[in-house]
């Protein structure tokens, strides 16, 4: 396996393209790393997150995404490295610090109360109020109009407001949230495995959102295990292993057969490839050799290694 000019992309950190525009980063993590005692849950992680890019984040199981999502989204703070937003350093304390900022996450669960109404879900937490005080009640009409019309915005048309938002698909919550987070002033918008445990036509109508939360300007980081997803909408792709970040490279750096690869664990297919020969059955003439998955680290933006 080779990148698309020829060389190697096994554990290299190719030199990223700055996406059009020329908008400085968001979100930015410098050699980031979190400890939780003795154990290294996260080490030397580099990241950036810019306006108008899906920056999509791919690992499997106890790669350290979620350890990654916490500290960006401020639910535990960097160990090491620097965290940057707007090109300052922060160290979050708690979520609505993060959120202040503009840093909205979406997580599996949606934070959503499945037999309230979908306007309801909308605001709650955050519900507008009329009147004077200590007579003040919830606007609902404002909220039922406005929820729609932001729904609308992002393209999504639903026939009744009213209805329990456990009724809908999970799909359409998904979108739901990603409307809400929009509407109320995310910049960064942070979706943890949206797709996981939807079909097919679910995850395109997430697939669809996503690119139209991209489109209003947004930073989207999206979190997933599935790199097929990730190449329907990514700008920019980070791979994570072990705590590492394994690959990052811009979308003209990196094809969907290479980002399979490293998902799925190339290197050590390849290590493996001599002694699956030797088991009756096993077609190993797909697998990748060892070295075509090694490459040295890119020069960065410094020329340095």
């Amino acid at each position: 396996m080779t990148s698309s000019n020829g060389t190697g992309t096994h554990g290299a950190i190719l030199a990223d393209t700055p996406p059009e525009g020329g908008d400085g980063p968001i979100v930015e993590l410098r050699g980031a790393g979190k400890s939780y005692g003795n154990i290294r849950a996260l080490h030397g992680v580099s990241l950036q997150v810019h306006p108008n890019q899906v920056t999509c984040v791919l690992g499997d199981n106890g790669a350290g995404k979620s350890t990654l999502i916490k500290i960006i989204s401020g639910l535990h703070q960097h160990t090491e490295g620097e965290f940057l937003v707007d090109n300052a350093p922060v160290r979050f304390s708690t979520p609505r610090e993060a959120l202040d900022k503009g840093i909205a996450t979406v997580y599996q669960d949606l934070a959503v109360v499945p037999l309230m109404p979908v306007w309801r879900n909308f605001f709650l937490g955050s519900e507008m109020t009329k009147g004077p005080w200590p007579l003040r009640r919830l606007d609902i009409a404002r909220m039922k109009q406005t929820a729609d019309h932001e729904l609308r915005e992002m393209g999504i048309v639903l026939d009744d407001l009213e209805q329990p938002i456990g009724t809908l698909s999970g799909g359409q919550r998904q979108c739901v949230a990603i409307a809400r987070a929009v509407y109320f002033g995310a910049r960064v918008l942070i979706l943890d495995e949206p797709t996981a445990a939807l079909g097919v036509k679910q995850s395109g109508v997430v697939l669809k959102y996503i690119a139209a939360a991209r489109d209003r300007g947004l930073g989207v980081i999206f979190i997933t295990h599935n790199p097929h997803h990730a190449y329907m909408v990514g700008d920019h792709f980070s791979v994570l292993r072990l705590g590492t970040m394994e690959l990052s490279a811009s979308r003209d750096q990196v094809s969907l057969e290479e980002l399979t690869n490293h998902m799925a664990g190339g290197a050590e297919l390849a290590a493996l490839k001599h002694e699956l020969s030797q088991v009756r059955g096993v077609d190993v003439e797909e697998l990748p050799e060892a070295a075509d998955l090694t490459a040295p680290v890119a020069a960065g933006p410094e020329g340095k290694a």
